[in-house]
C-alpha cells in the first residue's frame, strides 16, 4: 500500500472513500494524531494511477 491522500475533514474522507468504493479500489485509512486531520488513505501501488484519475474527475 502507498500513501494516496490526506483527508483534512470527515466530509473530505467520506467523499474520497465513496469514489474509491464505486470504482472497486481497495484502500485503508490510517488515523493521524492531529485532531484536525481525518486520516491518511492508502491504496495498492497498482491502483494508484486509476485512483488519482478518479479523484481528479470527481473534485
Amino acid at each position: 500500500m502507498v500513501k494516496f491522500y490526506d483527508a483534512k475533514t470527515e466530509a473530505d474522507l467520506s467523499r474520497v472513500e465513496t469514489v474509491l468504493k464505486q470504482a472497486g479500489i481497495e484502500y485503508s485509512v490510517s488515523s493521524l494524531s492531529e485532531p484536525a486531520v481525518s486520516g491518511e488513505i492508502e491504496v495498492a501501488e497498482e491502483d494508484l494511477p486509476k485512483a488519482e484519475e478518479l479523484l481528479l474527475k470527481n473534485r
